[in-house]
């Protein structure tokens, strides 16, 4: 059978164990003593690593001489300038590639035995740690002095250096007084219908994290439709939820589904619109609101939530060719010591991303993490139920 780009996407996640299982079962009984043996080498030389003081790890990665990063955001090209300034006999290769893709080439490369990358910039944490870190693909690591300043369910079992979001936002210039949605079901309304913008959720997995958000709060999406419409949701035959049926109706209503985050900036944001649409994209894209000629803002006060929020994980490429260089990175991406990270954290210090840092301050004009409204992701119950809403989402296409 021929696979569509859209199948490929929405199936991957779910066929990377049985790839690495058929890898497994290949070629006949595997050597189990040399694997255990060249596993405890690979653990040997990783505590080495890890027992270095900063200026050994530095002197050992400047030996490497290099490190590859891929990452879902195309700020690396910044962080890049700012390591390579900072450790000048470090050549930093970036490559901006999105979640999705990272996580069928990261798997693809362990499967082959041949790792391109040594350090994974990732979001997408659902199938990011049940695909890859749990396979070993990726492995965590925590440097000793951020320790006791990131919050444990942030460092364990996959290390994040910042939350994202992806929320509703809307054209500031043309509602001055604030978002004209207040409820997320007034987007199933005839008064919106066509005029809803998000990435396709089969393109990028941070919108199938939030469609499956949206059923996993289902009680919360219940208790908002009574509150716009003053009855109960009623549930169509082919839905088992109440945000299964506002998906249903999202989608009924003419949700128009673009392939990257800018077209939907562009359609939200850009100015002199007299009824621009509203769209689901990341709060931080305000940081370009000038440079374009955008006016998103976010939709604060919106109920039940304005959208979600999710780690941005760091994780070392198992079997990557300059350990040492990549666990400086790492270090590195976390940012300084002082309340902003300083140069190392800049490209991340915008408003909209949250340091996950403790002793780091809110950027400056954005909302506070515990005003913005936003659900927090988890990714295990996630992972339980994301297929499930991709194969939904697939009959309303």
């Amino acid at each position: 059978m021929r696979t569509t780009r859209r199948q490929f996407q929405l199936t991957a996640a779910a066929s990377l164990p049985v790839m690495f299982g058929l890898v497994a079962c290949g070629g006949g009984a595997p050597d189990t003593g040399s694997q255990d043996i060249a596993q405890g080498g690979a653990d040997e030389a990783a505590a080495e690593l890890d027992g270095l003081s900063h200026e050994e790890l530095v002197e050992r990665a400047t030996e490497e001489g290099q490190v590859t990063v891929y990452s879902f955001t195309s700020r690396i090209a910044q962080l890049e300038e700012e390591f390579e300034k900072a450790y000048p006999g470090i050549d930093l290769i970036g490559h901006d590639i999105s979640a999705t893709e990272q996580i069928t080439r990261l798997a693809a490369e362990a499967e082959a035995g041949a790792p391109s990358a040594d350090v994974a910039y990732i979001s997408d944490a659902p199938v990011v740690l049940t695909e890859l870190l749990e396979t070993g693909v990726l492995t965590n690591y925590v440097p000793e002095r951020v320790v006791d300043t990131v919050p444990e369910e942030l460092r364990e079992p996959l290390l994040a250096n910042r939350l994202s979001t992806k929320i509703l936002m809307y054209n500031e210039e043309t509602y001055p007084d604030g978002s004209p949605i207040t409820n997320l079901w007034q987007l199933t309304d005839e008064e919106w219908n066509g005029k809803v913008v998000a990435v396709d959720p089969s393109v990028r997995g941070d919108y199938l994290d939030l469609m499956t958000e949206i059923v996993l709060q289902s009680d919360a999406m219940a208790e908002a439709h009574e509150e716009h419409y003053g009855a109960s949701v009623a549930l169509d035959d082919d839905v088992a939820s109440a945000g299964e049926q506002f998906l249903k109706n999202l989608y009924a209503n003419g949700l128009v589904l673009v392939d990257d985050t800018d077209n939907v900036n562009a359609a939200v944001g850009a100015t002199g619109q007299d009824a621009p649409p509203v769209g689901f994209t990341s709060y931080s894209d305000r940081r370009d609101n000038e440079e374009e000629g955008w006016a998103l803002q976010a939709s604060l006060g919106t109920t039940p939530a304005v959208g979600i929020t999710f780690p941005a994980y760091l994780g070392l490429v198992t079997g990557g060719q300059h350990p040492a260089a990549a666990r400086l990175v790492i270090d590195f991406l976390m940012g300084d010591d002082s309340e902003t990270g300083g140069a190392a954290y800049e490209p991340f210090y915008v408003a909209g991303d949250y340091p996950v840092r403790t002793d780091m301050a809110t950027p400056p004009d954005a909302a506070p993490l515990e005003d913005l409204g936003a659900w927090n992701i988890d990714p295990v119950a996630t992972a339980e139920i994301r297929r499930e809403v991709a194969d939904f989402l697939l009959t309303l296409g």
